[in-house]
């Protein structure tokens, strides 16, 4: 299969299906969507695949961005993918990729190492794990305990069509859209959290 971030440029594919692209036509949306909030930002990537979702940010003028991926062969990928577009990019963004199990990274806390690793709290999260995993309840609640989400902060979740998963609590739903098979999500820490209950996701009507 080839890979191409918007532009052209092809980047490296992991072989076989040991990892899921995001397709281009959902590349192309979230970063519309994220347009205002790219230039200059930090942008953390979970569960990153070939890094292709961070390629982009970079491409669009991110400041600085962290990529996180357990399987060792992918990560080496994605670092392929990074250097790259990073050497080609105006911006002159820094990158970091780690080679973790993302809630054992998010584990750490945003104030537990230096920049100089890449750590510290972000202003875009975007996490894309295994649909099947049945970790973005995980994923949100390592990123409020560790203080990885800035103020005003958003997290975009990749995710299934048919079976979104819940927005889990202290989360609010800021937008929702759905391209085919692929849903994205994007949420915002809520500051007022009452109860402390989890809420039902109903799937949106937005295309």
């Amino acid at each position: 299969m080839t890979l191409r971030i918007s532009g052209g440029r092809k980047l490296l594919s992991p072989p076989g299906e040991i990892a899921r692209p995001t397709a281009s036509r959902v590349r192309l949306a979230v970063m519309n969507l994220l347009a205002p909030e790219l230039p200059g930002c930090r942008w953390l990537d979970l569960c990153c695949g070939s890094g292709v979702m961070a390629c982009e940010a970079i491409q669009r003028g991110a400041g600085a961005v962290v990529a996180i991926e357990q399987d060792r062969r992918i990560a080496a990928i994605a670092k392929a993918n990074l250097e790259a577009v990073a050497q080609g990019s105006p911006s002159q963004s820094r990158f970091w990729v780690h080679c973790s199990d993302v809630k054992r990274w998010l584990a750490k806390g945003a104030g537990a190492s230096s920049d100089s690793a890449g750590e510290g709290a972000f202003d875009l999260i975007y996490a894309d794990p295994p649909y099947a995993a049945g970790i973005y309840g995980a994923i949100a609640a390592g990123v409020s305990r560790g203080g990885w989400l800035k103020p005003n902060g958003l997290m975009v979740w990749e995710c299934a069509t048919t079976k979104p998963p819940m927005l889990p609590a202290g989360w609010q739903l800021a937008d929702q859209r759905r391209y085919g098979s692929t849903s994205v999500m994007i949420l915002k820490l809520d500051s007022a959290v009452e109860d402390g209950a989890a809420t039902v996701l109903v799937p949106g009507r937005h295309e």
